[in-house]
């Protein structure tokens, strides 16, 4: 790339605990902040360093709770303070993304936004940059557009976009529109979408000009958008902003933004969609951590953690150790041991998916201190 992209500001939402990684992942500890591919460094982190070529460092902005911002100032030393956006608490991906949007587009009226999780493990960066700049082509024009990842395999682990008729946009040669956004398949109809190369996963990734999302929210949650104006005219004063966040902010619905820009702009026409030919994984659960890491790994057993000190014998699986404890493995095929100072886990890839549900459970018996 010849230099970071003139008109496009990077926005990363940083929230959520990444439940189903229990206990790896906690409230104060959430997953973004976590190692989870033995690079040496968070997620977040490399998110940033994935961006940064693309938007440079000064425009690059992050959304994340007031419990995060110390964490993630210490992961990020570069960030402009003016770029640490900081929720009260969790509203979802709309006004999260929407926050972002409304303060950006009253700095700069102009200014294309792409949105990218802070807990999503990309590689080949030149495949995602390719990516990315066919999408701010596209939205120069006036769409909104998302990335789909080209499947590897027939997941049933991730929604789906449908992608319709080619369009003709100078420096997008791969954009499409989009005809449908299709919830997580069963197996037998994650066959058929991967035979068919018009299904793409849907990896939450949107790129617009800020005023045109902004315009869709508007459309399709008048309450929401009229809270986003009122936050974003008051957040660059100091003095005023703290006060409208604590008025504002709880009033905001709770919705994502497939449901209030992403699903509605596709049924108007509105929304594009470039195909992403590099690999990607949103780390849903310990399953797809054992498939991604490859670091640590002990014929077929992947192992996490500094110090881990792991025995294993005709064992495969996944074990996180952030303790000095022996780890004994026998016989056992596609585990999970996820071992903490105050929880264990252990569980099979087979019922990764679950582990959300030990963490609602936990909630309603009000063991919160270990969340």
């Amino acid at each position: 790339m010849p230099g970071p992209i003139d008109d496009f500001y990077a926005v990363i939402p940083a929230g959520g605990i990444g439940s189903r990684l229990w206990p790896l992942s906690r409230a104060d500890a959430p997953k973004f902040l976590h190692d989870l591919t033995g690079s040496g460094r968070t997620l977040l982190r490399d998110t940033w360093d994935r961006l940064e070529p693309l938007a440079g460092p000064d425009r690059i902005a992050v959304v994340t709770g007031r419990a995060h911002r110390a964490a993630v100032e210490r992961e990020l030393p570069g960030i402009p303070d003016k770029n640490v956006f900081l929720e009260s608490e969790p509203r979802d991906s709309t006004a999260a993304i929407g926050l972002a949007a409304a303060i950006l587009s009253r700095r700069e009226p102009d200014v294309i936004i792409g949105s990218f999780a802070a807990d999503h493990v990309i590689r080949v960066p030149q495949l995602f940059e390719w990516a990315v700049n066919q999408a701010v082509a596209t939205a120069r024009e006036g769409y909104i557009c998302t990335i789909g990842i080209q499947p590897s395999e027939p997941s049933v682990g991730f929604g789906y976009i449908k992608k319709s008729t080619a369009l003709k946009v100078e420096g997008a040669p791969e954009a499409a529109l989009v005809e449908s956004f299709v919830e997580k398949p069963d197996l037998e109809t994650a066959k058929e979408y991967f035979a068919d190369r018009n299904y793409l996963w849907n990896a939450g990734m949107f790129i617009s000009r800020a005023d045109v999302l902004l315009g869709e929210i508007a459309e399709n949650e008048p309450h929401l958008y009229a809270g986003l104006m009122d936050l974003a005219e008051a957040w660059d004063d100091r003095d005023e902003r703290g006060p409208v966040v604590d008025r504002v902010w709880p009033t905001l619905k709770k919705v994502a933004i497939d449901y209030t820009v992403a699903e509605p702009a596709a049924a108007k026409g509105r929304l594009a969609v470039i195909p992403g030919h590099f690999d990607w994984d949103d780390v849903g659960d310990f399953a797809s951590l054992a498939k991604l890491n490859s670091h640590g790994r002990k014929n077929d057993l992947a192992i996490l953690g500094e110090n881990a000190r792991i025995l294993s014998d005709a064992a495969s699986g996944i074990v996180v150790s952030q303790t000095r404890r022996v780890i004994s493995l026998i016989g056992v095929r596609d585990i999970v041991v996820v071992d903490t100072e105050d929880a264990l886990l252990v569980t099979t890839s087979e019922h990764a998916q679950r582990v959300k549900g030990v963490v609602d459970a936990l909630k309603l018996s009000g063991r919160g201190e270990v969340l």
